[in-house]
């Protein structure tokens, strides 16, 4: 059975986060909010958590695993960020937005794509995230908790569990449930592709809107 935290939405309790944060530096594997879904993760430089997330969600090893970052900075030492991706980034972060990029030596291979050694990273808009993410001093594993079989460049299903139903349906699959007392999401980030000289959007989701006039299109 999982150990649950009640974290305040706005002004998260900073002993709760700690124990949390040795939890995650120990192994463990949490359900959590971020500002899309709620979503399963664990430290992205403990392997054998993130070996437990992959199976918890049934992901082969060639599916990448998408990890949140606590700024723009940060996410230059996990990834090759070009002047046009910089500039980009630059007006969305931290916001709903998930940025596919080359992987730095920094990156384990249990999380990139095997093939492009690319991944896909997010500066979350979230006060509990950016509370672990700081507290942790690692970039989180980010993978969506609605469906364990989701295939995540979909959208979300219309009718998504409620936080009870999902806290039940991972209570012994994970070892920690952070609750801010907010129901989950239900709409996806926005994928961008900033691998090439131009960037693509590959899926469209929370905040399409705003990046609608400075990228190339739709990839289907």
């Amino acid at each position: 059975m999982a150990t649950l935290y009640e974290i305040h939405p706005d002004t998260p309790q900073a002993r709760k986060i700690e124990e949390i944060k040795d939890a995650l530096r120990n192994g463990a594997v949490m359900l959590y909010p971020t500002d899309t879904v709620y979503a399963i993760g664990c430290d992205l430089n403990v392997k054998a958590a993130v070996e437990r997330v992959r199976r918890i969600k049934q992901l082969s090893n060639d599916k990448p695993l998408t990890f949140l970052c606590p700024s723009l900075s940060n996410v230059a030492h996990y990834a090759v960020v070009t002047d046009e991706a910089y500039r980009l980034m630059k007006h969305l972060i931290p916001g709903t937005y998930t940025f596919l990029l080359p992987g730095t030596k920094l990156v384990p291979k249990l999380v990139m794509n095997p093939k492009r050694k690319t991944t896909g990273i997010r500066v979350p808009d979230h006060a509990v995230c950016q509370s672990l993410l700081q507290s942790l001093g690692n970039p989180i594993i980010s993978t969506s908790a609605h469906l364990l079989n989701d295939d995540e460049t979909k959208p979300a299903l219309d009718n998504p569990p409620g936080r009870a139903e999902l806290f039940d349906q991972l209570d012994k699959l994970v070892d920690v449930i952070v609750d801010n007392g907010q129901e989950p999401g239900y709409q996806v980030s926005t994928i961008l592709d900033l691998t090439g000289p131009e960037a693509v959007v590959v899926r469209q989701g929370l905040g399409w809107q705003a990046v609608a006039n400075w990228v190339s299109g739709v990839s289907e």
